[in-house]
């Protein structure tokens, strides 16, 4: 059995062998993804100056009312609606996808076919 501490190891290398492909600029942002057991969160990054130009989560004001439970499918796809929603509020239109080395399944294809429905394009 894999020990905690080793699998976010093994994640943390997978996320920066993604992160030498993927690089946030600015007509281009990065939607970049964080989970964890109870929340999750997505920021769209602008990596030349290192700056987040929009963030949501289930912590936000706007979901905590609106969610049952923060770790579901669900509350993901609400995440990606919601972050969709503010980006494109922003002007940004087209994103960079970065699934912070997680797999591209469960919560985190949720968020992205969320943002998707929102009408961001990756």
């Amino acid at each position: 059995m894999i020990k905690k501490k080793d699998r976010k190891k093994l994640r943390r290398r997978r996320h920066l062998r993604v992160r030498k492909k993927v690089f946030g600029t600015p007509e281009r942002p990065r939607l970049c993804v964080f989970r964890s057991n109870k929340h999750i969160y997505a920021q769209i990054i602008d990596d030349t100056v290192g700056k987040t130009l929009v963030a949501a989560s289930t912590l936000d004001k706007d979901l905590r009312d609106k969610l049952e439970k923060t770790w579901n499918k669900e509350a993901a796809r609400e995440v990606g609606r919601l972050i969709g929603k503010r980006a494109l509020e922003k002007g940004i239109t087209t994103v960079v996808f970065d699934r912070g080395g997680y797999k591209y399944h469960g919560r985190v294809k949720e968020l992205a076919d969320g943002a998707r429905e929102a009408g961001l394009k990756f």
